[in-house]
């Protein structure tokens, strides 16, 4: 392959494997009106333990807090996605369960030990969880995802390739858009972003209303991350530091992933590395599953991040997709699991990861046992070796983020 096609494969290479997805959505947080009280602090965060009239609670930043619950401590239950307390519902203290979303006004305690409530609002853990489940069915109904070709902020469009097809996503004022962090892969840690951080070669999963040839989308909701692909030999690995050093074939340099109890590590089974390198054999180093390159990967994850990752019933036997290609996000979510301590100095491995920073990602999927597919192709630039990984369901039939 000529050196002119390495920067086209590179941007081929698309989110491969998985991308993390979503503990809790954007419609999942509690209102921004502050409850009617006179209270000088508030609190908002999961409820963690409840013990009597103290509840602990894990804030959204910052240590436990504990709250103290009077008498006089109004309750109030509202569902995912209201903005207001307008249809806030009485509820008493024993309602409250472990993993309910609070938001607490009061008064410190004397000591400051503690936050004396006055009044609870309550998003319940059931509640949330039917809302992620309906957002992730909207992801599944309504969601498109791809790399990002070209931005036009101005008109307030972005191009993402899907299926190697072109779709224009339109945003409008109420458009919510936001972006991964660099050195994390859970959607609900997602930032308010703009187009114009949007860059091509980004990922980029919308969800909203589709035109009929799918060539258009009017966007509710537009999710953009910056991810590399790595595919190489492990140098090192150490336990201490959750990291592996693997010497990458892409960039040809040593690139040091760190392994997080979100990082989804799997096996490759022998049978399956070498159906894929034959593939690569055939095609002389570019690998084929019956779909063009530049497809999206699927979304993950919740695999960490309680990612929606491969959802079940989106296809028939055996990880084929009807009527379709084999779906490898669907055939990796059933593929073993492997712990950082199974990796050793030589082990081919896939990954892929977050940008990062300081020069260190974050692993949201990697793959071991893929020896014979990095040997198929020893003249293929490391993207073309990779280009299987790229060609896994695009998920507006597959999951969001």
């Amino acid at each position: 392959m000529g050196a002119n096609a390495k920067p086209a494969n590179a941007r081929r290479l698309a989110i491969a494997i998985s991308i993390v997805g979503a503990l809790l959505s954007s419609s999942q947080r509690l209102p921004a009106q502050t409850p009617p009280s006179t209270a000088s602090n508030k609190a908002i965060g999961t409820i963690k333990s409840i013990t009597g009239t103290a509840i602990a609670l894990t804030p959204d930043t910052g240590p436990e807090v504990t709250i103290a619950v009077q008498p006089a401590t109004k309750f109030l239950r509202v569902a995912p996605g209201e903005k207001t307390l307008k249809n806030a519902t009485p509820i008493q203290a024993q309602d409250l369960q472990v993993g309910d979303r609070i938001l607490v006004a009061g008064q410190p305690s004397g000591d400051n030990t503690s936050l004396i409530a006055s009044t609870v609002v309550v998003m319940t853990k059931t509640d949330l969880q039917a809302e992620h489940q309906r957002e992730m069915d909207d992801w599944q109904k309504r969601g498109v995802d791809g790399l990002a070709t070209a931005v036009d902020p101005t008109a307030g469009t972005v191009t993402i390739s899907v299926r190697s097809k072109p779709t224009v996503v339109h945003t409008s004022s109420s458009t919510v858009v936001r972006r991964y962090p660099p050195d994390s892969v859970k959607f609900d840690e997602a930032k308010p972003s703009t187009l114009q951080e949007i860059h091509a070669g980004d990922q980029v999963r919308a969800r909203g209303d589709r035109s009929a040839d799918g060539a258009q989308l009017t966007a509710d909701e537009v999710v953009s991350g910056s991810f590399r692909n790595i595919a190489g030999t492990v140098n090192s690995v150490d336990e201490s530091s959750s990291t592996i050093s693997v010497h990458d074939l892409l960039s040809k340099k040593n690139v040091t992933v760190k392994v997080t109890q979100d990082s989804q590590l799997r096996h490759l089974p022998p049978e399956m590395a070498q159906r894929l390198a034959m593939r690569l054999k055939r095609t002389g180093g570019v690998a084929t599953t019956g779909a063009a390159p530049g497809g999206a990967g699927n979304a993950p994850s919740r695999p960490p991040m309680g990612a929606p990752g491969a959802m079940e019933g989106t296809e028939g036997a055996a990880g084929r997709r009807p009527g379709g290609a084999p779906d490898l996000q669907q055939m990796l979510s059933r593929m073993p699991a492997v712990a950082l301590t199974d990796l050793h100095k030589g082990d081919a491995v896939v990954a892929l990861s977050t940008e990062g920073t300081a020069g260190e990602g974050t692993a949201i999927t990697l793959l071991t046992g893929v020896e014979a597919i990095l040997q198929a192709a020893p003249n293929a630039s490391g993207a073309s070796i990779l280009t299987p990984w790229s060609l896994s369901a695009p998920s507006g039939d597959a999951g969001g983020p």
